[in-house]
């Protein structure tokens, strides 16, 4: 099947209780799976096409809020107007879920694959000290599995969290393993799960409120520290990277999503010419995998990194490497994706 479809099978599996979304290329399928598949006659799960994309995920928000597992999907230009929301999200302390398959830009741009929303996503594109919880699929297999995963560490920090794919794996088909039912929890296991959720009094506590206002600066600043000390937890503990051929490797490609997959038909080609390249994909982009990669690039020749952008995860990468080895770029824009042996010859003209 379809990454997109993917994403709406296994968003059903694993105890999903509402989608809230609005259709986009090349993210639609994942509303249109929904919609054919009915889950509100199975599971009882809400499936809902929302007015825009800011209606939407200010309905996940209240949903999220309550304890539910909600979650959204949009591409590009449908996420950027949603970064006032997740911003909310991030300062009330609001887990829900969000879906990006990423299109060209800047603006309305093209239906065409891009890697464009790097920064968005992992810098924060609201206002304010924020991060979201990142997560890169790279096959249609992880854009199944990363699903619960996702939901799974929003709740755990109470956290947004992003599920960055982009048009080549929403719309790629290939074969997957759905995840194994999960029955949706009840509303005493969401009370007993989220003792912070907006569910009303109940005879042992006050009723819960969710804000991001707070006009005292004191009190703001506090709540601030709160949060950046919980970022620092979730570093600590939820990196999560692959690699691949590195241990002979005297170069090193770093590239996500689509362009990791790229990436590994260039590594091959290169092998065969003789050029010992290995293969470094952060699955996790925030948390960025900082000191795996520095650990990585000691004693190499040079590194490259692959994006379908100008230029985004590279500066991460370049500050991981602090200047102890050679970085440098090749990117592709426009929707163009690029092909493997355009990424062996920037490999040999800025590296060798």
């Amino acid at each position: 099947m379809k990454g997109n479809e993917a994403i709406a099978r296994a968003a059903i599996r694993c105890g999903a209780d509402g989608f809230f979304g609005y259709p986009i290329t090349p993210q639609s399928e994942i509303i249109e799976t929904l919609a054919l598949d009915k889950p509100w006659e199975t599971t009882g799960m809400v499936v809902l096409q929302a007015e825009s994309e800011v209606a939407a995920i200010n309905m996940v928000h209240g949903a999220a809020g309550a304890g539910k597992r909600a979650f959204t999907s949009s591409s590009s230009p449908g996420v950027a107007l949603m970064q006032e929301c997740i911003s909310y999200m991030a300062g009330s302390e609001i887990p829900g879920m969000i879906v990006n398959v990423q299109r060209g830009g800047p603006g309305l741009g093209t239906i065409q694959p891009s890697q464009s929303d790097y920064t968005q996503a992992v810098k924060g594109g609201g206002n304010g000290d924020y991060h979201v919880i990142v997560l890169a699929p790279n096959s249609v297999q992880e854009m199944a599995d990363f699903v619960d995963l996702a939901f799974e560490l929003a709740f755990k920090y109470r956290n947004p969290s992003m599920i960055l794919s982009d048009g080549v794996i929403g719309q790629m088909m290939e074969k997957v393993v759905m995840p194994p039912y999960k029955p949706r929890r009840t509303e005493e296991e969401i009370r007993r799960e989220c003792p912070w959720a907006t569910m009303g009094r109940t005879p042992d506590r006050k009723p819960n409120i969710h804000t991001s206002l707070e006009l005292k600066p004191e009190a703001m600043e506090e709540h601030n520290l709160h949060l950046q000390a919980k970022y620092r937890e979730i570093e600590e503990n939820e990196v999560r990277y692959e690699t691949q051929q590195c241990d002979d490797a005297e170069y090193i490609i770093v590239a996500f999503g689509s362009a990791a997959r790229l990436a590994q038909k260039a590594i091959e080609t290169a092998r065969t010419e003789g050029i010992k390249v290995g293969l470094f994909r952060p699955i996790t982009l925030w948390p960025f995998p900082t000191k795996e990669i520095k650990a990585m690039a000691e004693g190499k020749k040079g590194v490259l990194v692959a994006e379908i952008n100008a230029g985004q995860m590279v500066d991460d990468v370049r500050l991981a490497i602090n200047g102890t080895v050679k970085v440098e770029h090749f990117g592709r824009l426009g929707g163009i994706v690029p092909e493997p042996d355009e990424i062996v010859e920037a490999l040999k003209t800025k590296l060798m």
